[in-house]
């Protein structure tokens, strides 16, 4: 970790909540509890509504770093069910130590690339964030071959194996060009946070 001033935006990240608006008490709940005490040194927070036949339900993702983890918090509301007669919502979080995480990925979508020039930054339309931390490992396996188009023999299996703990997508479209910028600047602190001595 770089040694510095630590601003913690723990009131920042309470405000975002609130101003989302689904669920704020119990996203904050969640979100607090999990911080147990430590400082907010960048969030970013994606309110997804998802339509199920005749019913909008939401879900909500908030990603906290704090000096020595990283946060993941998921809100879903659900329909009463056999379980529990009324409408239920259901947090989760996990709480990520900064040296387990192994690889921060961004992807960047660029609206009209040839117009971007000068001293101004592209303009990000949409960005997809993805961490790895070692938790969810996904095989990809599909047979071998010897490049021979008449070899018949059996080659055994090749493929890749691929971290994919968690990925989040931001468009300008759907959530505001304000959400993509919060969420390249949380990436950015993430890989700043990662950077190991």
């Amino acid at each position: 970790m770089h040694e510095g001033i630590v601003i913690d935006r723990a009131d920042e990240l309470g405000d975002a909540i609130e101003k989302v608006g689904y669920y704020p008490a119990v996203v904050g709940d969640a979100v607090a509890s999990a911080m147990a005490g430590e400082s907010v040194s960048s969030f970013v927070i994606h309110h997804e509504p998802t339509f199920d036949q005749d019913e909008v339900r939401r879900h909500v993702t908030v990603l906290v770093l704090t000096p020595t983890r990283l946060l993941v918090t998921h809100t879903d509301e659900h329909p009463p069910d056999d379980l529990l007669p009324e409408p239920y919502a259901s947090t989760s979080t996990e709480a990520i130590p900064i040296e387990r995480i192994g690889s921060v990925a961004v992807t960047r979508m660029v609206a009209n690339p040839a117009a971007t020039s000068g001293p101004k930054p592209p303009r990000v339309t949409e960005a997809v964030l993805t961490v790895g931390w070692g938790a969810i490992r996904r095989l990809d396996l599909e047979p071998a071959t010897c490049g021979d188009p008449d070899c018949v023999a059996d080659h055994g299996y090749s493929g890749t194996l691929a971290a994919e703990d968690f990925a989040l997508r931001i468009s300008s479209t759907a959530d505001g060009p304000h959400a993509v910028e919060q969420m390249l600047d949380f990436a950015q602190a993430l890989n700043a946070a990662t950077v190991r001595e």
